[in-house]
């Protein structure tokens, strides 16, 4: 079509996975010996995010790295499940209440988690999710040699969303030309006619009165 751009997302293909299984190795065990018990002494919480190379959030180009399967996702998520039980045996000897869990996203699965808080964070993230459907049960069977751990916590289903407040497009003048602010705001209202729900403010922050909720994916979050 004369006028329009047409971007192609290239998948990259994952190469050296035996490379990548000692990464992951070394991720674990690299989180398992964190002191997590002094950390959150201080801070009040923490975390374990996948981070491992292609997997690291940096993408060139026009280029996308594909969730990983097999062997190395059930890796990954057997790495998440060891830093899970290292922390909750150092959260043990606190005595005190403690939030842990592991959030455990489909299809974005390389964002998933292990999520640690106590003190005057220990219900922080009681609500970053949006509360999804009982009925819903996690098929552990799709995560390899993991599924027996896995099958000895608990998961409820959420919600994972994109939110955007009613001001997001902002005024002209905040942008770098004109013609990049007709583009926020064509795709802004695009966006509008799709299905999500609307949060109003009980009162207006700033400009904004309310946001709208988009769902990018499911959460399962798993704990004891």
């Amino acid at each position: 079509m004369q006028g329009s751009i047409l971007i192609l997302m290239r998948h990259k293909k994952i190469r050296g996975h035996k490379r990548r299984l000692k990464q992951i190795e070394h991720w674990q065990q690299r989180h398992c010996s964190t002191s997590v018990e002094q950390i959150v002494s201080k801070y009040h919480d923490h975390y374990a995010r996948i981070r491992i190379y292609p997997w690291n959030g940096f993408t060139q180009g026009n280029s996308k790295t594909p969730e990983p399967k097999g062997k190395t996702r059930a890796a990954m998520v057997n790495g998440l499940l060891a830093i899970y039980d290292s922390w909750k045996k150092q959260l043990d000897t606190l005595g005190e209440p403690y939030y842990l869990k592991i959030w455990l996203y489909e299809p974005n699965f390389t964002q998933s988690e292990v999520v640690c808080a106590i003190g005057k964070k220990l219900h922080f993230y009681d609500a970053t999710f949006l509360k999804g459907n009982d009925a819903e049960v996690l098929n552990t069977k799709q995560y390899g040699n993991a599924t027996a751990k896995m099958e000895t916590l608990t998961w409820e289903h959420y919600i994972e969303e994109d939110h955007y407040e009613n001001d997001y497009v902002d005024a002209p003048e905040m942008y770098a030309s004109l013609q990049d602010f007709y583009d926020t705001n064509r795709w802004f209202s695009r966006m509008l006619k799709k299905p999500h729900r609307t949060t109003t403010y009980d009162e207006p922050i700033g400009d904004s009165t309310e946001f709208y909720s988009f769902k990018k994916g499911n959460v399962w979050i798993g704990g004891k």
